[in-house]
C-alpha cells in the first residue's frame, strides 16, 4: 500500500501557482473518468459528453490524500442518475481522496465543465489560496476549497457552498459508486475492504449501500 503524503495545513505563500493538486473525492479520483475533462469525451456509464481542457495532457503525478471534513450524496445527477458528492471541510471526519498534479489552467477547465461552463477562461485562486476558500457562484460546484499543500503545491477541490447538513442527502447510482470506489482503490493506499466501508459510511449511501454490496460492484467490474 502507497504510504499517505504530508499535508501541510497552511495556505500556500505563492498567489500564482503554475500547478495544483486537483483534489477529487468523487467519480474524477479515477483516471478514466478525469480523462473526459481533461481529453475530452464521455465516459463509460456517463450520460454526458465533455469538451475537455485546453492543454489535453494528463495529469503527472496522482497521489492519495486524506482530507479533514466529510463527504456526503447530494442532490440529483442528470449525468449519473442519483446523488453526487459533495465535500463539507466544516464537519468532522475525514475524506478519503485523490490529488492530481495539473496546471493551473487544467484545473480551471475541469472546475469550468463541473459548473457547467465553457472551458477556456482562467480562474482568479488569490482568493481560495489567502482565505481557503472563494464562492464563486450559487451553484453545487461554485465553490473553490483550498485543504493546504503538498510538497509546497496547494490542494486545490471544489464543492457546495452548503454544508452537510443543509440539504437532503441523496443515494447515489451504481455506476457513480463504481467509478467512486474503483477511483479510490487505484490511488493504491486503501484495500477494497477499507474502500468499501468508508464509502458505505457517507450520508446518502447509508441504509442504501453495503459495505458487502459495494465489494461486490467492484468484484463484478473488475
Amino acid at each position: 500500500m502507497k504510504a499517505l503524503p504530508s499535508i501541510d495545513s497552511t495556505l500556500p505563500a505563492d498567489r500564482h501557482p503554475e500547478r495544483v493538486w486537483y483534489t477529487s473525492y468523487g467519480s474524477n479520483m479515477h483516471l478514466d473518468r478525469l480523462a473526459a475533462y481533461i481529453q475530452g469525451g464521455r465516459p463509460p456509464g456517463a450520460a454526458r459528453e465533455y469538451p475537455g481542457c485546453r492543454n489535453p495532457a494528463m495529469p503527472s503525478q496522482s497521489i492519495p490524500v486524506e482530507l479533514t471534513g466529510a463527504m456526503y450524496f447530494a442532490t440529483e445527477s442528470p449525468v449519473w442518475g442519483g446523488g453526487r458528492a459533495f465535500y463539507d471541510p466544516q464537519a468532522e471526519g475525514r475524506v478519503l481522496a485523490r490529488a492530481h498534479l495539473v496546471t493551473t489552467d487544467q484545473f480551471a477547465d475541469i472546475a469550468a465543465q463541473e459548473m457547467y461552463r465553457a472551458p477556456g477562461a482562467n480562474l482568479e485562486l488569490d482568493e481560495v489560496l489567502t482565505h481557503g476558500r472563494a464562492v464563486l457562484g450559487e451553484g453545487r460546484y461554485e465553490t473553490l476549497v483550498c485543504a493546504g499543500q503538498v510538497d509546497g503545491t496547494p490542494l486545490l477541490t471544489f464543492t457546495a457552498p452548503w454544508g452537510i447538513h443543509d440539504v437532503q442527502w441523496v443515494p447515489p447510482s451504481a455506476a457513480y459508486i463504481r467509478f467512486l470506489a474503483a477511483g479510490l482503490l487505484s490511488a493504491g493506499a486503501w484495500d477494497v475492504q477499507a474502500v468499501a466501508s468508508y464509502v458505505a459510511a457517507c450520508p446518502g449511501a447509508t441504509d442504501h449501500w453495503s459495505v458487502e454490496g459495494i465489494i461486490d460492484l467492484l468484484a463484478q467490474h473488475s
